[in-house]
């Protein structure tokens, strides 16, 4: 990927800092865009120039990094991005950004414009990326659907090896719950199938436009290899889908369904030494695994 690194001169005009956009620059986009943000595509765009230079430190990219970037809206982490990375993949499901985020580039870091590819799609319904696979992702996820784009993006590129993401804070807080904790639940245990992932500090509100009515926190990812299992990970995903289902039940009764009957489910559960009695958010992912590998050979419908 040597080819890919940028040269001396571009690294030279691509000074870091160079053509970010700050609160002034954001509303006059968004103004002869004729663009509102709204809260239908969970689009608050960072206006902090200071706040786009530090995710992209926290994130560690490296010269040789194919970075993806869910919802770059007007640009701002893009830019910040660019000069960093040997080339950015925006995925942007509103056309009018897509289409005027090139031309913004062109206009602020034309020095990086050909490291640029945009792609005018949905995140949750997409199937794979133009060019060489990506090897990070780093990105501003919408709060409505932060959880669902993590685990697709994780799931569908496995080139992915490691990740910075700005989440609202509870989200943040899910994520990264210990089993046990009151966040601790689905979206902890799915996350830690495809990664390591840690909390790596706070945003606050006023760093947006608009801004929104809740804070955010950047969480780190770092792939790691799943559960060596013979159970496979559509299996594991649906038994923590059954115990989280009836989340104030017992383990024994809330995967009834799941094995078939509420004494086949206490008998797989005692099979790998987990209390019937117990619920689902006192399990890892580990005892997830080992359950999934032991449901009952004939479960009832």
């Amino acid at each position: 990927m040597a080819s890919l690194r940028p040269s001396a001169a571009q690294e030279m005009t691509a000074a870091p800092g160079a053509g970010l956009l700050g609160p002034a620059e954001i509303r006059a986009l968004a103004a002869a865009l004729g663009i509102r943000p709204t809260k239908r595509l969970g689009q608050n765009f960072v206006i902090d120039s200071n706040t786009v230079r530090r995710i992209v430190r926290i994130a560690r990219i490296e010269p040789d990094d194919i970075v993806v970037e869910v919802g770059p809206g007007l640009g701002s982490l893009t830019l910040a991005l660019l000069p960093e990375a040997a080339r950015v993949i925006a995925v942007e499901i509103d056309g009018r950004l897509a289409t005027a985020l090139p031309a913004t580039v062109a206009d602020r870091l034309p020095a990086c414009a050909d490291r640029l590819q945009v792609v005018a799609a949905d995140a949750l319904t997409l199937e794979g990326l133009p060019g060489p696979a990506p090897t990070a992702l780093v990105a501003n996820l919408p709060y409505n659907v932060a959880v669902p784009v993590l685990l697709r993006m994780l799931d569908r590129f496995s080139s992915i090896q490691r990740g910075l993401v700005m989440v609202q804070s509870e989200v943040a807080d899910r994520l990264t719950a210990a089993p046990g904790s009151k966040s601790y639940g689905i979206p902890s245990i799915k996350v830690r199938w495809y990664a390591d992932i840690q909390r790596a500090g706070s945003v606050g509100r006023t760093v947006f436009w608009p801004a929104p009515h809740v804070d955010s926190a950047l969480v780190i990812l770092t792939r790691q290899l799943p559960p060596a299992t013979s159970a496979s990970r559509a299996q594991v995903f649906t038994l923590i889908d059954a115990a989280f289902a009836q989340r104030r039940k017992t383990l024994r009764a809330a995967l009834a369904a799941w094995a078939g009957s509420s004494a086949a489910a206490e008998r797989a559960l005692r099979g790998v030494g987990i209390d019937p009695t117990a619920r689902g958010e006192s399990l890892s992912l580990a005892e997830f695994t080992r359950l999934a590998e032991h449901r009952p050979t004939h479960p009832v419908a």
